[in-house]
Order: C-alpha cells, then structure tokens, then sequence
C-alpha cells in the first residue's frame, strides 16, 4: 500500500472520529480529548527520556495531564468546584518531591520537561473544554456548545489545506521561506494561501451559524487560529530539531504521532480561548 494511500486513510479516520466525537455528545468531546491529552504528553515524555536523557516519570506525569484536563470539564461544565483541582496539585508536588528520592543525575532536567509537558500539552487540552461548555444563566449550569471548539479545527484544517495547495502551486513564483531554521518547507506565500482560506471559512461559518457570532468576529477567530496554529507547528518542529527525530512517534501511519497531528492546536487553542475571551468583555 503507497505512502499516499496510507496517509489519505488515515486522515479520513482521524477527522471522522474527532468530528463525530464532538458532534455526538458532550461525554464524547471529554473521553476523546482525555484520551488525546494522555497520548499527547506520554509522547511527550518518552521523547525527553529517549532524546534528551532526561527521567520524567511518565505515569504519573500523564495522569497529571488527563486529571487536569478532566478537573477544566468538571468545573467549566458546573459540576464540580474549584476543589476538582487539588489531586492535579497533589500530582504537581508529588514530581517535586520525588526527585529528592530517586537520585537521578540531573533532577532539574526532570523538573523542567515534566512542568513543560504540563503546560504546552496538558494546559491547551483543558482550555478546550472552555469553548465547549458555555455558561447557562437560566439553569445556572453550562450548556454544551460544539461549535466553538470544533471551529477551531476547522480552521487548523483549512489553513493546512490552503497552505500546502498554494505552496505547492507558487512556491518556485514566490520562494521566499517563512522560517527556513526550523521549517524549509514553509513558504510564505503558503502562509497567505491558508490565511485567506481560513478567512473564506469564516465566511462559511457566519452564514451557517448566524447569530453566535458577527462576521467581523468570525474573521478574527479565523485569523487567530491560523497565525498562532502556524507558530504551533515551527514551534514542535524546532521542539523535534533540537531532540534530533523526524517524527514524534508512530501512533497514526503516514502522519507521525500524536504531536505531530495536534501541534497547531497546542498555540491555537490557547489564543482563541484568549481572543473570545477578550471579544466577550469588550
């Protein structure tokens, strides 16, 4: 079977699964991206250890992960307090401590990649449950709302799509690189293609969904999504240049690992978090 055909089925799976989890049911949206948090900084982990001689104890550290990402749902969806959080504390203390016991040669190597894992991989997770569970003054609760969070693939989506179609197709027109350091396959004409893309999307969304956001809004999700999921995927890919791997693991044929599918996701979440945060208070 050809490289082409592996990677188009498996891409397909991979959207089917992730669309239909989020369409079908907040319960759904939570186990799938529990499960995708938990691969993600496993990943994570076994990279720093096999790569960078560092000890991070993966259990604990992707449990640490999944909890965080379950105590954000529990609490952003009403059902639990800000008490869900203090087993993640625990588990943030217990990697501190440790250290003092397992005598590994260099404990703060360890430190900084199990609290790096925490915060690029656990935390972007977890604020994914903030766009889909919207507060509800009527019943006091949250509503679970899919739109928010399955847009925001979309649009990683889209500007993947445009960009490798416009770099593909102009790239020796216009050669000009966005980050030759890290990424020389990265055209800025690429970069612009999957932009307006994005913003065409936007579009799309508007006039499906009318009446959760305006079209100006739309605009600036989409162009949040697309600038900050690009610095996403230099910033993996200057994570992999430095640990010397092409790929961060094998998990999805023809399309690396876990990582590697979501790390446009990992800055754009994040900012769209931030960028309808701040829409919604101004």
């Amino acid at each position: 079977m050809s490289n082409l055909v592996v990677r188009s089925f498996t891409g397909i799976a991979f959207v089917a699964v992730l669309v239909g989890s989020i369409l079908l049911s907040p319960l759904t949206f939570v186990f799938l991206f529990a499960a995708i948090t938990g691969l993600c900084v496993w990943e994570f982990s076994s990279l720093v250890n096999t790569h960078a001689e560092a000890s991070v104890n993966r259990l604990i550290n992707t449990a640490g992960g999944v909890y965080l990402f379950l105590a954000f749902a529990a609490y952003v969806s009403g059902y639990q307090g800000s008490e869900v959080f203090i087993p993640y504390l625990v588990s943030l203390v217990y990697l501190l401590i440790s250290e003092l016991y397992l005598q590994q040669s260099d404990p703060l190597k360890d430190w900084a990649y199990a609290f790096a894992s925490q915060l690029y991989v656990a935390l972007p997770f977890a604020l994914l449950t903030t766009l889909a569970f919207v507060a509800d003054p009527l019943t006091g609760g949250a509503a679970y709302n899919w739109l928010l969070p399955l847009s925001v693939f979309i649009f990683l989506w889209t500007s993947d799509t445009g960009a490798y179609c416009c770099g593909s197709l102009l790239r020796r027109r216009f050669p000009a690189k966005l980050f030759e350091r890290v990424s020389p396959n990265k055209s800025w004409v690429g970069s612009i293609g999957g932009g307006l893309l994005c913003l065409a999307t936007a579009a799309v969304l508007n006039a499906c969904f009318p009446g959760n956001m305006s079209l100006v809004q739309w605009l600036g999700l989409a162009l949040t999504v697309c600038v900050f999921g690009t610095w996403g995927d230099l910033v993996e890919s200057l994570l992999k240049r430095q640990l010397g791997v092409k790929d961060s693991g094998t998990l999805f044929p023809g399309h690396g690992g876990a990582l590697d599918r979501f790390d446009s996701a990992l800055l754009a979440i994040p900012a769209a978090v931030l960028y309808l945060y701040t829409i919604h208070f101004f």
